[in-house]
């Protein structure tokens, strides 16, 4: 593992920054889900003031609240992650996805560079083999550089008009430079995993990677209240057999991963921030020694964070408990692993670790979607443990 200090999954103005997550927690009385803050590098359980992350981003004051809110300390934040790294014993407390009743809504085809990746999933049915061979068809049909059309405008109806004439026209190329975003439910409330969690392929994949992604939280009310960030496990072979099954890609057991922190909107971080960040992405092989390293930078992305929060939520669309969305990424890694030409693949044992410096670094470790921890505790069996606690009078 290359990155062993646990400072470097913190952000990097730790100091500054206003942390949100969740925290499995066993006391003498009761065991549960905790929120917590962290300030000025200590863990603070805040639960007896807002039982769930959806109620705190759903206060107008979330973030002085965050502040401010009488709670029990946990310890340093260091220790708390270096507890929760993959391969460390047990923790004491176990970190969690740091949403919990909302919504897990995600982009997809949002940069440039993933549109092309997923039309040369389409065109070479899934199989890898094809990959390189379409790709170089394609980028000598219509070229690679796609990001200064703007999705919707004139422009880009010309290129789809033109790309139809020739015959490379796809769905990915609709709601890559369409005037709708593809904005999909990668995930159900309360299924995501956290920092240092095992995150599941289906064992049918034979052609899969990460996709590291900036992910927003936003209220009920549709409001962007701060950012983290976000694992959408991706299933190439079985997508690209047919868009249809986007579903059996997107939606398994571990195929979700969000955290380590919400990282609150306020002076120090904001929207601005999220659009001007770089995303970068390591993967290390535990049995091939193979290393994968990219970034994904959101200036270049296509469509504005807001704008896909708008597509998502509004008067067609409402989220009563907010939501979590992916940003998309503009990163489709294409280094060949196993053989030439054969491209990038999951080993089972990878190790992925997904950062931007102030959001600080998601980590977690590849395994089968059916030999990792099943899900089990869900919407109602966090309001039992809410109510055994005594927590929902203050919801």
């Amino acid at each position: 593992m290359s990155a062993t200090s646990p400072s470097s999954f913190l952000p990097d103005d730790l100091g500054q920054a206003l942390l949100v997550g969740r925290v499995w927690r066993k006391t003498d009385q009761h065991e549960g889900p905790s929120v917590v803050v962290v300030r000025g590098g200590e863990v603070f359980d805040i639960t007896a003031t807002v039982p769930t992350t959806a109620d705190l981003f759903d206060r107008e004051d979330a973030a002085p609240l965050a502040r401010t809110a009488p709670g029990v300390s946990l310890g340093a934040v260091a220790q708390l992650i270096a507890s929760n790294l993959p391969g460390a014993a047990a923790p004491a407390l176990r970190l969690l996805a740091p949403c919990d009743v909302q919504a897990i809504k995600a982009c997809g085809v949002t940069f440039a560079v993933s549109l092309i990746e997923r039309v040369i999933e389409e065109q070479a049915a899934g199989d890898p083999a094809k990959a390189k061979e379409v790709r170089d068809t394609i980028a000598s049909m219509i070229g690679t550089d796609l990001s200064k059309i703007e999705p919707g405008s004139d422009a880009a109806m010309k290129l789809k008009a033109e790309l139809e004439r020739r015959g490379a026209w796809s769905q990915y190329m609709e709601v890559g430079i369409g005037p709708d975003a593809e904005v999909f439910s990668k995930s159900q409330p309360m299924s995501a995993v956290g920092f240092g969690a095992d995150v599941g392929l289906l064992a049918a994949s034979t052609w899969n990677n990460p996709e590291p992604e900036i992910v927003l939280a936003v209220n009920s009310r549709g409001e962007i209240v701060g950012a983290t960030l976000g694992n959408d496990v991706n299933l190439r072979d079985i997508e690209g057999r047919s868009a249809l099954l986007l579903g059996k890609c997107k939606d398994n057991n571990g195929s979700c991963a969000i955290g380590p922190f919400v990282r609150l909107f306020d002076e120090s971080f904001s929207l601005d921030s999220v659009r001007t960040a770089s995303v970068a992405l390591r993967v290390e092989g535990a049995d091939d020694g193979f290393v994968l390293e990219g970034v994904s930078h959101m200036s270049e992305i296509s469509r504005d964070p807001a704008n896909l929060v708008a597509q998502t939520w509004g008067r067609h669309h409402q989220y009563p408990d907010g939501f979590m969305l992916f940003l998309g990424t503009m990163f489709s890694p294409i280094k060949d692993r196993d053989a030439p030409g054969a491209g990038f693949t999951h080993h089972l044992g990878d190790l992925v670790t997904i950062s931007t410096p102030q959001l600080g670094a998601l980590t977690n470790t590849v395994r089968l979607s059916t030999e990792i921890e099943p899900w089990t505790f869900g919407v109602r069996a966090l309001y039992r443990n809410l109510a055994a606690r005594g927590l929902l009078a203050s919801a």
